[in-house]
């Protein structure tokens, strides 16, 4: 009963006024020439096609991991913090592998 109280107090704003718009639109070709970018444009999709960068990333990540599994394989006695930098940068591996792996350079 609550809800057809409500329904009858609730108006609707009816509209006052009805515009109407008119748009002009240039469909020409305009020749601009040579895109002066178009160099530039070309390396950037060549860079991009041979993922310079997360390969670059995952191989700074594999030398920064070999050195602290080394430097954590020769302490004596690690202690907890130690332990935790070591789960730290293994962790982070995991990560950037799954995002490496998962990305693809055909998404369009």
């Amino acid at each position: 009963m609550a809800d057809t109280e409500i329904k009858k107090d609730v108006k609707v704003a009816e509209p006052k006024q009805k515009i109407q718009v008119d748009l002009e639109v240039d469909t020409s070709i305009k020749d601009l020439g040579i895109n002066p970018y178009a160099k530039l444009i070309h390396m950037a999709r060549a860079v991009d096609a041979w993922r310079i960068f997360p390969r670059l990333f995952l191989t700074v990540y594999i030398v920064l991991l070999y050195k602290c599994v080394i430097w954590y394989m020769n302490l004596g006695s690690p202690t907890m913090e130690q332990s935790g930098l070591i789960s730290i940068v293994v962790g982070a591996g995991a990560a950037w592998f799954g995002l490496y792996t998962g990305t693809s350079k055909s998404k369009k």
